[in-house]
């Protein structure tokens, strides 16, 4: 049985949140050629690199739930943390990144 961090969210739970009437917003670090090969609909990109430039982009989220992904979930928690140091008490990682969303939400979603 694997234990998620308590910094994440699994699929299944994200996809109940993002069929809600509050979506949260969602956001993909993986890099640009990672996103032109398989990508979660509705996500909004932000490289890990650039997300401290774009942090005033981000910031009237601050108070809603915010959720990062990227390929296994490794780079989406670096972020995380980086968020909630920013005052992001909400950020999230989705467990296993886009990888385990394809096999547990969306086949269609290319795995790589």
């Amino acid at each position: 049985m694997t234990t998620e961090h308590p910094w994440e969210i699994s699929p299944a739970s994200l996809q109940e949140a993002m069929q809600s009437d509050a979506p949260p917003m969602v956001i993909d670090c993986r890099e640009s050629n990672e996103v032109a090969v398989a990508a979660i609909a509705g996500t909004t990109h932000v490289p890990m690199g650039d997300t401290k430039s774009r942090l005033p982009e981000l910031e009237a989220h601050a108070d809603e739930l915010v959720v990062v992904h990227c390929h296994h979930g490794v780079r989406s928690l670096q972020v995380v943390a980086f968020l909630r140091e920013s005052g992001f008490d909400s950020a999230v990682s989705l467990a296993g990144g886009i990888d385990r969303w394809s096999t547990e939400i969306d086949p269609d979603i290319p795995r790589y």
